[in-house]
């Protein structure tokens, strides 16, 4: 027999029938369904959440706090001069670092940092690059161009 989407079935045992809510006393699930008597808990569209416990100070308040995280921070995703070196172009581009693997997302914004040797003469289009990979790159004479 061939192996069609019709004719696909759950293992056994991984399903199970629903809760029958609200089926009489002797049921164990009637009257209050399950639910004990009034309170948040027992309303319809309650939502257990996270970090909610109770009456108990939470955990997120007691933790102490420390440092700023600056909310107008750019992250840059980081390649080394080393890396570049494998690169045969004469320009290095995003799209090149990207179809070379060398960058991951096509959309971040990345750094040359100054971690290998370069020795051939290229331009290097990036969106920043540290003092030691720039003075690198011009030292093999080449040149590098900020992207906006």
């Amino acid at each position: 027999m061939t192996l069609r989407l019709g004719s696909l079935k759950a293992p056994k045992g991984s399903t199970r029938n629903r809760k029958r809510l609200g089926r009489g006393v002797g049921s164990t699930l009637g009257k209050t369904c399950g639910k004990g008597h009034k309170g948040h808990q027992a309303r319809s569209g309650y939502k257990r959440r996270a970090h909610r416990e109770g009456g108990q100070m939470p955990l997120y308040r007691k933790l102490p706090k420390r440092g700023f995280k600056n909310p107008n921070r750019v992250e840059f995703e980081a390649i080394n001069v080393g890396r570049l070196a494998q690169l045969d172009t004469p320009e290095i581009t995003m799209e090149i670092l990207h179809t070379g693997r060398l960058l991951a997302a096509r959309r971040a914004k990345y750094k040359i940092l100054g971690q290998g040797d370069f020795t051939r003469a290229c331009v290097v289009f990036a969106h920043a690059f540290s003092k030691s990979a720039r003075a690198k790159i011009e030292a093999a004479g080449g040149r590098c161009e900020v992207i906006a």
